[in-house]
């Protein structure tokens, strides 16, 4: 690929695809985590990391061990194992090493296991038969755009706090149509295609 399709590409799954916002990927995190700013550039940060080194590890072992050995059948599985692996290395770092982020994040750190949106990059990056290095690219990318949403609805968040919402729009609710207003925004982004 050019370096021109290549910041396409990155600028797409950022902007115009956003894996949150246009593929309703990963939400429960998203939700969850993002009530203060400081938990949710974590767990920004710790999605960018799964996400660049799963797209990595899963190009690698999808083009040089299941295609190989005629095995391309269990990707699923071998996608699910390597991301479980690499969240548990985070939820070890972060453990050790930055203990404050690790008890904000709580629940939701191991909860990047499950996020389809990790597990769904693998995937497309096999279903469009990307290069490894593409897709890789890809990967970083579409966790900058999902880093990019969860802060966005971080900085609201902490601002609704101090605005008189309605009572039944309250909590929950006002979060749901602050998504949906922000997933209307990147639709703009779309333009750039």
């Amino acid at each position: 690929m050019s370096a021109t399709a290549i910041i396409i590409l990155a600028i797409n799954a950022a902007l115009i695809n956003n894996v949150v916002l246009s593929q309703f990927l990963g939400i429960c995190a998203f939700l969850g985590v993002s009530q203060k700013s400081d938990s949710a550039k974590g767990m920004g940060g710790a999605v960018t990391f799964v996400l660049t080194i799963s797209s990595l590890v899963c190009g690698i072992i999808y083009k040089f061990v299941l295609i190989p050995t005629h095995l391309e059948y269990m990707k699923t599985i071998v996608f699910i194992v390597i991301v479980a692996a690499l969240v548990q290395f985070v939820e070890m770092f972060l453990k050790k090493f930055i203990p404050s982020l690790y008890e904000a994040l709580g629940i939701y750190l191991p909860l990047i296991t499950t996020n389809c949106a990790v597990l769904g990059v693998a995937l497309i990056n096999v279903q469009k038969d990307y290069s490894i290095l593409t897709g890789t690219i890809y990967g970083f990318a579409t966790a900058i755009g999902y880093l990019i949403a969860i802060v966005l609805l971080s900085y609201i968040r902490e601002k609704m706090v101090h605005n008189n919402v309605p009572k039944a729009f309250r909590g929950f609710p006002i979060v749901m149509i602050t998504s949906a207003l922000m997933s209307i925004a990147f639709f703009g982004f779309s333009a750039l295609k």
